[in-house]
């Protein structure tokens, strides 16, 4: 057993000690780690309300007992390999104890994209073009994107609608202006605000360290919007 414990806890044995410490010093230094975590009675509570534990190895009572120990080892395993089984549902808030155990994966997913860990990267990777598409229309997905090769587990249904997207789009009120490439209109106004937002408040920053290419794009983007309403970058 204690052999097993030990190659488990060094899997990510490459990655220097004081790397995972400062990702660790990082959760903790978040204004909300303390309202999430106030310490485990191991009732299982989490586990037992969380629908990822029904389909995956996955338990939120192993994240917060491991946050709960600073065990510096064990959550930056859990930084690459579990935080994004989570469903972010917090159905887990119904601990006695008061903690969030969705909470604290929140912080911990945050971290991970900061830094550009491995796992982040490919959590985030399918989601380029709904990025991108926000980015560039102020909407999220729009219906030019139900296709069966974007969004593959949307399941077979996906192929007929995307066949008949002009049909069903005339069938929604006129405001949608009948469009496939956005779900609504959004004016300049609000595009140019959201574009600061992004900017001022690092999520550029954050994109740059998951995916280099969609940064780049974005800001050429951003670049030229911003310049044409009068701000300089």
């Amino acid at each position: 057993m204690e052999q097993t414990r030990y190659t488990v806890r060094n899997k990510y044995s490459d990655v220097p000690y004081e790397v995972k410490e400062q990702l660790f010093r990082e959760v903790k230094s978040d204004l909300r780690f303390t309202d999430y975590l106030y310490g485990c009675y191991e009732c299982g509570i989490c586990v037992a309300a969380c629908p990822s534990a029904r389909f995956y190895d996955f338990s939120p009572r192993r994240i917060a007992q491991a946050v709960a120990r600073e065990d510096v080892e064990l959550i930056y395993e859990q930084m690459n390999d579990d935080v994004w089984e989570c469903s972010q549902c917090f159905s887990c808030n119904r601990c006695p104890r008061q903690n969030s155990p969705g909470g604290i994966i929140t912080v911990l997913r945050e971290v991970a994209v900061k830094h550009g860990l491995r796992s982040a990267k490919e959590a985030l990777g399918a989601y380029g073009r709904v990025i991108y598409k926000i980015m560039s229309t102020g909407t999220q997905v729009s219906p030019d994107m139900l296709q069966p090769d974007a969004f593959p587990d949307w399941g077979p249904q996906v192929l007929d609608v995307s066949k008949n997207l002009d049909t069903w789009r005339k069938a929604i009120p006129p405001e949608t202006l009948h469009t496939t490439e956005t779900a609504w209109e959004i004016d300049d106004k609000t595009i140019i605000e959201l574009y600061l937002i992004w900017h001022m408040t690092g999520v550029m920053n954050m994109i740059e360290k998951v995916d280099e290419g969609l940064y780049t794009i974005l800001m050429d983007v951003m670049e030229e919007k911003l310049e044409e309403a009068g701000y300089s970058m």
